[in-house]
């Protein structure tokens, strides 16, 4: 008589899961689908093992780490009966370490692990270089590392009103748009309120994986849409990693800016992790008056001058432009149309060979608000020295 074939633990709710992933994404091909999908959870488990490490190691040094669940306060012999009890364990939102940020010091087997690399055409890897051309968080990157981006990084479809991240949920994947709209949603005091879109381009979902957060937001598609993902494991390595080197390089001057002075040092540092640079020869133009704002500058080496178009006796705008002032470094500019959502106000110019650290618009509004009250009164000082040279201050609230 045949005996009855045990099914292993888990492997039931593992197809399940890859089936309702791909109803959700609809991939074309489901073999290379079935790859990448199977090899994310793995790589999930290999990260997981590694911050289990990560903690062993910080606990022999007198470490200890806040959870956000009762749950860690088991023994260690229920932990580890925990992590070897399936393969599903990836499914269960992981606990995050509270306001703890990844290490990339700590982990020594980085480079150890295999890159994970998904298979495209020319033509999607064209579409994919094209959505990262202005990611900030790719730009300090050496040319390798954006290559080894570009082979991590994953297609996904979406359609309107998909949920891409939910507030509150554990950090997975990044995202980098390629096309389509998405409202962002922030639950606060009970009521869902919309607070921002994205139209076409940008990312998202970086924080999480960066400060091991919760999600800090709802991400809803609008329309259907497709995006770039990288997961977290392949994030840390690459990206978050870089950032450490960054901190290292810009921590100091960060501390030295005095528009900044008034953020809490953990504040100072997540600027300094969606900072871009970028440099400019002598008389290179760095901003256009009448241009719609997408970034705000602070000058790290080098000068820049800010010239606006003077006006004729008529009221007329001619295109002699008059110097107003100039920047050095540690001084900021190009607030002013990311504050007043108008169009900016000023051109401005290198003068010398200058070197900026960039900060895109949505950075700007989620990391700055604390320093919005020092901008705006620095407008006021603006409008003063344009009633000083024009008698009117019209060009900045037009």
């Amino acid at each position: 008589m045949m005996s009855a074939v045990e099914i292993p633990a888990g492997l039931k709710e593992l197809l399940q899961e890859y089936t309702v992933e791909v109803l959700r994404r609809r991939p074309p091909n489901l073999v290379e689908f079935a790859v990448q999908h199977f090899t994310r959870i793995l790589e999930g488990q290999k990260n997981d093992q590694r911050a289990k490490r990560r903690s062993a190691r910080s606990a022999r040094k007198g470490v200890t780490f806040e959870t956000n669940s009762t749950e860690a306060n088991k023994d260690d012999e229920a932990e580890e009966k925990d992590a070897i009890k399936s393969t599903t364990a990836k499914y269960n939102r992981r606990v995050s370490v509270c306001a703890e940020p990844y290490n990339p010091d700590e982990d020594e087997d980085d480079d150890s692990e295999p890159r994970i690399v998904h298979p495209k055409t020319d033509e999607q890897r064209r579409r994919l270089q094209d959505a990262c051309g202005d990611i900030l968080l790719f730009k300090t990157l050496e040319q390798e590392q954006f290559s080894e981006v570009l082979d991590a990084m994953f297609e996904v479809f979406v359609k309107p009103e998909e949920h891409i991240i939910d507030q509150g949920d554990d950090g997975d994947n990044f995202y980098v748009i390629e096309k389509g709209t998405f409202d962002i949603f922030v639950e606060k005091d009970g009521k869902r309120l919309c607070v921002g879109k994205y139209d076409n381009k940008g990312s998202f979902g970086e924080l999480a994986l960066m400060y091991n957060t919760p999600r800090g937001a709802t991400i809803v598609a609008t329309q259907e849409g497709a995006l770039w993902a990288m997961d977290r494991a392949t994030f840390h390595r690459l990206i978050v990693k870089n950032n450490a080197k960054k901190r290292r390089m810009y921590e100091a001057f960060i501390e030295s800016v005095p528009l900044l002075k008034s953020l809490e040092l953990s504040e100072r540092m997540k600027i300094v992790d969606v900072l871009g640079a970028r440099a400019f020869k002598d008389g290179e133009q760095i901003i256009t008056q009448g241009d719609q704002a997408d970034c705000f500058y602070i000058v790290e080496s080098g000068q820049v001058r800010i010239m606006i178009k003077s006006k004729t006796k008529a009221g007329q705008q001619d295109n002699t432009e008059v110097e107003v002032a100039r920047c050095s470094r540690g001084q900021y500019f190009g607030e002013l149309a990311l504050v007043t959502n108008k169009p900016r106000a000023a051109s401005v110019y290198a003068a010398g060979d200058t070197k900026l650290l960039v900060i895109d618009i949505q950075a700007f509004e989620r990391l700055l608000g604390p320093c919005m009250n020092i901008m705006k009164r620095n407008i006021s000082q603006y409008e003063d020295q344009l009633v000083a040279l024009f008698g009117s201050s019209d060009d900045l609230k037009h």
